[in-house]
């Protein structure tokens, strides 16, 4: 009787659990996206990486988003299980919040698990692939900004750089070129140009056909002219730097044995993931306990209201094991052991009922 309600529980909170996930990683990943399109338009990105950040972002955003997700798919079961009057029968079987919360606390010891993958392992490598990437697109977007219609500037507005279109060959036409250096000004107009690019050999340059290059210092009236076929000027390149790591970023074993308090709130705060996941387990029971016939959603607005003080307790301290208000020793656990403390006794008060049922059916 109890592996058949167990597994009852347990489908009902994995199946609401999935479509919260679900629902959450699409609100964030709109936001994303839309970020992602609008830096693409700016030529800040390549339009071709927005899905492999949006897929990185998706890695990130799971270890924050498995806890809030399966908090609020106990509250939805149990507020279902409440509705139908399913609990009360429950209820009068002698089965209490101590019993449903078996099942739940093993499917919970099962996502915390994997979380604590995904937020000790993954989550940095994920976010460390995605600072490359937003990088190197970056470093080609540069390489590779020349449009016809637009002016364009590098080497700190030393050199402008515009043409009129581009033709059926992909060759721009109707170039137009200011250079500075030092005190002379050199400007130069061709025909048509070609862009020669290498980024493997870090080569970037722009080949001018049918053209002329007047050179001159500005204020005089001495200046240069020649005409040429075929000129080559060479583009800046965008060097190839390694990243500044966030400890965000930073693989778990580069942050232990540091004796920064900065790298050990991180890995707290890591820690704080699966942890949080089972407290919240623990709360989601009593918080869910609401009259038969109510709505399903009725408590809904209060568990995102203890959401939001949890993650903002953690917030506050790991700001304050960063400063070093709060010693190393103590973390993080402070906040875990407050929460997890009013969960077991509201978990202690509701189940009084049926301790005390089971008690009088034991003494009968």
């Amino acid at each position: 009787m109890s592996g058949i309600i167990n597994r009852y529980i347990l489908r009902e909170t994995v199946r609401n659990f999935l479509g919260v996930t679900v629902v959450l990683m699409l609100i964030l990943l709109g936001d994303q996206f839309a970020r992602g399109l609008a830096r693409a338009a700016a030529d800040r990105i390549p339009r071709e990486t927005v899905l492999q950040l949006m897929g990185l972002t998706t890695v990130e955003y799971l270890s924050l988003l498995v806890p809030a997700a399966f908090f609020f798919a106990v509250m939805l079961a149990l507020g279902r299980l409440y509705r139908d009057s399913e609990m009360a029968a429950l209820n009068a079987c002698g089965i209490g919040a101590v019993q449903i919360l078996r099942p739940l606390l093993w499917g919970a010891a099962l996502a915390a698990s994997v979380l604590a993958w995904l937020s000790f392992d993954v989550a940095p490598w994920a976010a460390a692939k995605a600072q490359d990437i937003r990088q190197e697109g970056q470093r080609q977007v540069q390489l590779t900004a020349l449009e016809p219609g637009r002016f364009r500037s590098a080497s700190a507005g030393r050199l402008v750089f515009y043409a009129r279109d581009r033709d059926a060959d992909g060759q721009l036409t109707g170039i137009f070129i200011q250079q500075r250096v030092e005190e002379t000004v050199e400007v130069v107009t061709a025909a048509r140009a070609e862009q020669r690019l290498s980024l493997e050999r870090d080569e970037n340059f722009l080949v001018l056909y049918d053209g002329v290059r007047y050179s001159g210092r500005p204020g005089s009236a001495e200046f240069r002219t020649a005409r040429f076929e075929e000129h080559g000027i060479p583009l800046p390149v965008p060097r190839r730097s390694d990243p500044t790591r966030k400890r965000e970023q930073m693989p778990t074993l580069s942050l232990l044995g540091t004796g920064a308090p900065e790298d050990h709130a991180e890995l707290h705060w890591r820690l704080s993931a699966p942890v949080s996941l089972l407290i919240l387990t623990l709360l989601a029971v009593p918080l869910g306990r609401a009259p038969p016939r109510s709505g399903r959603y009725g408590r809904l607005g209060f568990a995102v209201l203890v959401f939001i003080i949890y993650s903002n307790a953690l917030g506050v301290g790991r700001m304050l094991l960063e400063t070093g208000r709060v010693p190393v020793w103590l973390g993080l656990w402070w906040v875990h052991v407050a929460i997890g403390g009013v969960a077991l006794l509201m978990l202690y008060l509701q189940d009084g009922g049926a301790w005390r049922l089971r008690a009088r059916r034991r003494a009968a």
